[in-house]
């Protein structure tokens, strides 16, 4: 559990999790990231074999990261956090609005 509460790793696998992606569009779809934490974010998960770089043998070298069988796994787990938070997040705003109602 401490993995997935690292800043960016739940992300970057949500990222990764509809295909492979090139280093620089997980730049793209995380703006606020550094290069360099991205790297160590990507270089830990695939130590951890959660991510899996494969690099083509052109020119120029193409380099892509996607999701191994154990990052795969985690998907379904993301997708039920992500639903939650989502339902957390509505019933919080349906409360808030709720009580922001004049009582009459």
């Amino acid at each position: 559990m401490g993995f997935l509460g690292h800043r960016w790793n739940a992300l970057l696998i949500w990222h990764l999790s509809d295909g492979p992606k090139r280093f620089s569009e997980l730049q793209l779809r995380l703006p606020r990231i550094s290069p360099k934490v991205l790297t160590e974010r990507i270089t830990g998960m695939t130590g951890r074999d959660l991510v899996r770089r494969t690099e083509t043998h052109t020119y120029p070298r193409e380099v892509t990261y996607s999701l191994t069988a154990r990052g795969e796994a985690l998907r379904g787990i993301l997708a039920e956090l992500y639903e939650w938070a989502n339902g957390v997040a509505h019933e919080d705003a349906v409360v808030t609005v709720v009580e922001d109602c004049p009582k009459s």
